[in-house]
């Protein structure tokens, strides 16, 4: 079993938006023996639904997000997940500031792709859902590809 932890600083628009989406995406290519959770570096949104903006595109895609609930990252997540993917800079340092990442678990999502450290903008400040969901998507395709290349997953 692989597990994957998307990382945020709230837990209520890009990670949980990450975490849906490649769920949907593994459901669909048939892939399993992966986890997939979200959580925040902040505590400021525990215990919250998510974002009304993700929440959109998320009704949309026909995706199912309702039992989701903000929460922040914990020192045993460091132990329990193979990935712990941040979508920025900021969510990188928190991450690293929290877990001693000695072996070398820790990504940003736009890293699996050819926009290699690039950073997730945070819908939160720029309004723009849409945005974020394209990049997103774009990672997370980029995350399955690899994956699927290296471990043969099916």
């Amino acid at each position: 079993m692989l597990k994957i932890l998307f990382v945020c600083h709230g837990n209520i628009c890009r990670s949980p938006m990450a975490e849906f989406v490649l769920r949907d995406m593994l459901q669909k290519r048939g892939i399993t023996g992966v986890e997939v959770a979200s959580a925040a570096t902040s505590t400021e949104e525990l215990g919250n639904r998510i974002h009304r903006g993700t929440a959109a595109i998320l009704d949309r895609l026909g995706i199912d997000y309702s039992a989701k609930r903000a929460r922040q990252i914990t020192v045993s997540d460091y132990a329990e997940y193979d990935l712990l993917i941040g979508m920025d800079t900021a969510n990188i340092r928190n991450m690293t500031r929290y877990w001693s990442d000695k072996q070398h678990k820790i990504h940003k999502l736009l890293d699996f792709t050819e926009r290699r450290g690039e950073d997730i903008s945070d819908p939160w400040y720029t309004g723009d859902f849409e945005k974020t969901y394209r990049d997103i998507k774009l990672g997370c395709e980029g995350l399955v590809n690899q994956l699927t290349k290296i471990s043969a997953l099916k």
